[in-house]
């Protein structure tokens, strides 16, 4: 079986009745006029690769059903409240990728609906997977990215000084290198819950890890990685153990750690 992953992107203008169709999908498809909520539906599906056209499904057929049958539940919802001035939540968010996952789950033949994700900005997301049942299906997940500059040198004390250029490189140079590093913290929170707050979740992650890492010498300014390499690989289960139980009624779920943009581990730790 296969994975096919596709981000659509559609603009919504709460003050118009209704929105440009616009011809650019890359930008967003409703293009949307002045300002608008710019957001980006991921759409994950699981199923076996057609043998004629090497495709799961045609990544143009999950465009046009997303823009037919899922725009049109997040432009009426979020016209409506904005003219009521109702706060849409992340419960509320939820709610709507479940209709859109209701939507879809017939329109792609034999190929499944397994997780819908919503970019709410570049940063952060909100997503349900779609495969839970019963009361795991009530979960939403919610990531945000974060971000610090650190120095680090890889070196095993164990190896010859020739074993540890071989196998680290560059990065074994005895004066360190830095990196900017990116973080994503996904937590999977109750939907009925009320009591999720980011600004809350935003603070506990700075205060837990980003102030711990950002601007150091991960070797030398930080205890806990004194005795490991700090690899991507270690610095997300590094997180993990820093973040596990700190976030009331969400649970942490995945912690991700790029070092580039071609760089980078996730770590699902055990609670």
């Amino acid at each position: 079986m296969h994975k096919l992953s596709r981000r659509v992107r559609f603009s919504i203008n709460p003050f118009l009745p209704s929105d440009s169709r616009g011809s650019n999908s890359l930008s967003s498809k409703p293009a949307a006029e002045g300002l608008a909520v710019f957001l980006e539906l991921s759409v994950e599906l699981v199923g076996s690769v057609e043998p004629t056209t090497g495709f799961v499904v045609n990544v143009l057929d999950i465009d046009k059903m997303v823009r037919e049958y899922v725009v049109p539940i997040f432009s009426e919802r979020i016209r409506k409240d904005f003219r009521k001035c109702k706060h849409i939540s992340l419960s509320d968010i939820a709610e709507l990728l479940k209709s859109s996952r209701d939507q879809l789950a017939d329109k792609f033949g034999t190929a499944r609906v397994n997780k819908l994700s919503l970019g709410l900005n570049p940063f952060r997301k909100v997503a349900v997977d779609c495969e839970e049942t019963g009361e795991e299906y009530k979960m939403i997940y919610f990531s945000e990215k974060f971000e610090f500059a650190a120095m680090h040198r890889l070196w095993n004390d164990e190896f010859s000084q020739s074993r540890n250029f071989e196998v680290f490189g560059k990065c074994a140079n005895p004066a360190g290198h830095g990196h900017n590093y990116i973080v994503e913290v996904t937590v999977k929170t109750p939907t009925e819950k009320g009591d999720f707050r980011i600004g809350d979740f935003e603070r506990t992650v700075d205060d837990n890890l980003i102030k711990l890492l950002d601007h150091k010498n991960l070797n030398a300014d930080v205890k806990e990685l004194g005795t490991i390499n700090p690899t991507v690989e270690n610095l997300a289960v590094f997180a993990w153990n820093r973040l596990v139980g700190k976030f009331g009624a969400a649970a942490l779920h995945c912690v991700t750690v790029w070092e580039n943009e071609r760089t980078y581990s996730s770590y699902f730790g055990r609670v």
